[in-house]
């Protein structure tokens, strides 16, 4: 038989753990009742699709009323930004620039107010593609960024701009310091965009900057900017030397060296797909030729833009088209004898099978959204497929 004291201890023991449990059931009721712990999010719905429309300054007249239903935002094209950083008011003493002075004309009033009503963000488009403009710019960062920003601020307040999109174009090859300027001017551009509170940044990149050292190191301008769309375009013009679409979606290694999806997997190598945005055409080109081979060279000085819009009118009343659908590029392909000359003419131009098409891409690499260049160049079917892009 035990001796008393250990009999004691046992039942000391036993009260202890009692009250232990008991303390830890009347804690835990009060914690979850009035603590109320936050435990980890449950999987939300993924947010929609971004459909940035872009709204030149000559297409103001031109754009569609139904272009509302198919956009998420619309970004104002544009404003020029000279070598200091300042806006760009007049070309010369007697002559406005065009953005600036189509922006305060009035004529895009109605078309914000419209686009807000129906919760379209608005974004405003800083433009440049001035060699040496850029290059001064950037050869003192902070100040042209800080420049830029004080003179878009009140512009962007007034006209109730959510982001700023930045289009600096400058496709030849960049030194690694002439790169970190770029870099350091957009990093500057974000950082004063956020202590104003004037919302996000967009930036706008080429095909070929995920693969060759141009001005913009998309993996460092991509951890400042919110945005980056790629201009995935006029990989064919008015002035090349042969006929070919304007934006393929496939084809290289067999009729090209480059195309949409390879540009788009170079880029998501380098920035998180989220952040990228497809800039898809709403318009192929024209040109003359001497025969009908595809990728004909073409007779110089006869390309010109021949928007879906204007396709969609022409087909109908071309009695000797002969009218093709290039399963590689995704796009229209159409060639016709010229009636006083003997030569011929070849189109290529996207249609509402290649915004599908962009669509299902952009899908598949899980991006943000598409970006369309340009409002008013579509025909009345071309976005429909947008209506279900969510």
């Amino acid at each position: 038989m035990l001796p008393y004291r250990y009999h004691m201890l046992t039942k000391n023991v036993f009260i202890a753990l009692i009250g232990f449990a008991v303390g830890i059931l009347i804690g835990g009721y009060f914690y979850f009742i009035y603590i109320k712990p936050s435990f980890p999010a449950q999987p939300t719905e993924k947010a929609s699709k971004q459909v940035i429309g872009f709204l030149p300054y000559w297409q103001l007249n031109n754009a569609g009323p139904n272009e509302d239903n198919y956009i998420t935002t619309l970004t104002y094209f544009a404003l020029n930004v000279n070598g200091e950083g300042h806006i760009v008011k007049l070309m010369n003493p007697q002559k406005k620039d065009p953005g600036w002075s189509a922006l305060h004309s009035g004529k895009v009033t109605q078309i914000f107010t419209n686009a807000r009503k129906k919760n379209i963000r608005l974004s405003l488009l800083i433009s440049s593609g001035n060699s040496n403009d850029i290059h001064q710019m950037i050869s003192k960062p902070i100040m042209s960024a800080d420049t830029l920003v004080t003179e878009v601020a009140p512009i962007m307040k007034q006209y109730h701009f959510q982001d700023l999109n930045l289009d600096i174009e400058d496709t030849a090859t960049a030194s690694t310091q002439t790169r970190n300027s770029f870099s350091t001017f957009v990093k500057e551009v974000k950082h004063k965009l956020n202590q104003k509170h004037l919302g996000t940044l967009t930036v706008e990149i080429s095909p070929t900057d995920a693969i060759i050292p141009n001005l913009i190191d998309i993996r460092i301008v991509g951890q400042y900017a919110d945005n980056m769309i790629i201009m995935a375009y006029d990989y064919h013009s008015s002035v090349s030397f042969v006929t070919g679409p304007v934006a393929p979606l496939t084809g290289a290694g067999i009729d090209l060296e480059y195309d949409v999806t390879s540009a788009v997997e170079k880029t998501v190598q380098q920035i998180p797909p989220d952040k990228v945005i497809i800039g898809m055409p709403l318009y192929g080109y024209k040109w003359e030729t001497l025969t009908t081979a595809i990728h004909a060279p073409v007779i110089p000085g006869t390309g010109a833009l021949a928007s879906d819009n204007r396709m969609e009118s022409f087909l109908p009343t071309c009695t000797d088209c002969n009218v093709f659908f290039d399963n590689e590029s995704q796009e229209e392909f159409v060639v016709y004898k010229d009636q006083d000359a003997e030569t011929f003419h070849q189109i290529y131009f996207p249609d509402v099978q290649s915004v599908v098409s962009t669509v299902n891409l952009a899908n598949q690499k899980q991006l943000s959204g598409i970006a369309l260049w340009a409002l008013g160049y579509e025909g009345k079917t071309m976005l429909t497929p947008l209506a279900s892009y969510k």
